[in-house]
């Protein structure tokens, strides 16, 4: 059997499981009665864990008690608007839903398409998606839906642009070319846990900078290279939308459109940097106003771009066919929201449980009573993150949690906290895509059925499986030729 017919196969067999599955509402209600159902057992059967950072005792919550239930009734409001999916979307999306609904999208991705043919196309929706980690989740709510755009005008299927960009945006997230909040966070946790061991260590914030930005070539290319010879040809019986072609006022509009967009995202940029600008406040660029309020200004850059266009183009005559198209937008998100609000129902309830915590705590400890040779205990730990990233997403609360127990023991075998922290990244970062607990899975489900109406959980697990196995099985390759050539991570 060849490898096409063999991942042919593999991925309709994960499609059929997937699809079985209730539709993804009701699958997250069926979590969440799981999540009620096991809190409640673990509870009764006295599970515990001490906290490896704190020595804390960690007891599950039962859902199923006084307590439980006044938290799921007292905050089920708060969970569904302060899910971190939602807002950023809703702002996010009604800026880009005017800039494409006004035609302007489409003429900028027509002149795009002339520099981005074939091959180029899918190498540049890969590089700029895993580079959008800069710029925290924007990557997912701006890249994703314009990726599945380019590939609808390259006539290629919509759905292999959101398969390449969600692969690049969520499971390329650790990789870049440049240093960003990712290095910044994690940097911290490990040196806090190496300093159990030695009080003077210091991991420093381009530590892993060598590996990762090597990397980013590296993923771009893997990306690529599983998304034409496996995932793409599944893909090559959707069908693909022609978008109209534009005469010369509507490309005239669109270039003032495109200076408009320049200079306004000049002008915010420079807001946000330059000391004692409006947006730079006092805490350092990855605290300023600026990129805390990232979501905002993306909305407004792309939404005012779009009423430019739109006025210019003739399309918003008037103010009532503007605000049509801004309430169309928010209409056709509403599958989207219902989703949410039980996706966030979930989400919460298994965080407040203790239960991803529990299960997080003891997988480290077997970890560190198998006390494996040290390439063996790197491929170890790249699979056990994988794992339980499935059920404990936030690359940051896992590593809080996993660090202070993982860096020390290393240490003391004699694996320096820079090359456990590289490790975690990889295992972190490989399954992101094939997790429906990951928060924004929701939404690549929602753009998924914009495409394909009769897409399901399983699709996407179909699209994506290829990616995460491949990304897990060569940069744990990439790691170990690495380290066996003696390269630096990052600067000594």
């Amino acid at each position: 059997m060849n490898q096409s017919v063999f991942w042919q196969r593999f991925s309709a067999g994960i499609e059929r499981w997937g699809n079985r599955l209730p539709a993804p509402a009701l699958l997250f209600v069926v979590l969440w009665l799981l999540v009620v159902v096991l809190s409640s057992l673990a509870s009764w059967t006295g599970w515990q864990a001490l906290h490896p950072a704190t020595q804390a005792e960690v007891l599950p919550n039962a859902l199923i008690s006084e307590q439980g239930i006044v938290w799921m009734l007292s905050s089920a409001v708060k969970n569904f608007t302060g899910f971190a999916p939602v807002g950023p979307v809703l702002v996010v999306m009604l800026g880009l839903g005017l800039a494409e609904r006004s035609g302007l999208l489409g003429q900028w991705l027509q002149q795009l398409m002339r520099h981005l043919p074939g091959v180029g196309l899918t190498l540049g929706v890969v590089l700029v998606g895993i580079l959008s980690s800069l710029a925290f989740d924007a990557g997912y709510v701006v890249v994703i839906p314009l990726s599945a755009l380019l590939f609808q005008l390259a006539g290629r299927s919509p759905l292999a642009g959101i398969a390449a960009s969600f692969a690049a945006v969520s499971g390329g997230y650790s990789a870049n070319l440049m240093v960003g909040p990712v290095d910044t966070i994690l940097s911290g946790i490990s040196t806090e846990s190496a300093r159990l061991i030695d009080p003077a260590a210091s991991v420093s914030l381009v530590a892993n900078y060598y590996f990762m930005a090597a990397s980013t070539i590296f993923m771009t290319l893997v990306i690529s290279f599983v998304l034409h010879r496996w995932v793409e040809p599944l893909l090559s019986s959707e069908q693909t939308q022609e978008l109209p072609v534009f005469d010369d006022q509507h490309r005239g509009a669109a270039r003032v459109s495109l200076w408009f967009f320049i200079a306004l995202a000049v002008l915010l940029l420079l807001a946000g940097t330059v000391s004692g600008a409006w947006l730079a406040g006092d805490e350092g660029f990855l605290k300023s106003p600026f990129m805390r309020n990232l979501s905002v200004l993306i909305g407004l850059l792309f939404g005012l771009s779009g009423a430019l266009y739109g006025r210019m183009s003739g399309r918003y005559d008037s103010s009532h066919k503007l605000v049509a198209d801004l309430e169309e937008t928010f209409r056709l998100l509403a599958p989207y929201l219902v989703l949410m609000f039980f996706a966030a129902q979930f989400v919460a309830a298994f965080s407040w449980s203790n239960l991803g915590l529990l299960v997080a705590i003891q997988g480290a400890s077997v970890l560190q009573m198998l006390a494996l040779p040290e390439a063996l205990t790197l491929v170890v730990l790249i699979i056990l993150v994988a794992v339980i990233n499935l059920l404990l997403g936030s690359a940051s609360a896992k590593w809080t949690l996993l660090a202070p127990v993982l860096v020390p023991m290393l240490m003391l075998v004699g694996i320096n906290p820079e090359v456990t922290q590289v490790a975690y990244r990889i295992g972190d970062s490989s399954t992101n895509i094939i997790t429906p607990l990951m928060p924004y899975f929701p939404l690549v489900l929602a753009l998924v059925q914009k495409y394909r109406n009769d897409a399901g959980v399983g699709t996407v697990l179909a699209m994506m499986m290829p990616f995460s196995l491949m990304m897990l099985f060569s940069w744990s390759i990439f790691l170990a030729l690495w380290l066996a050539l003696a390269i630096p991570l990052g600067p000594q």
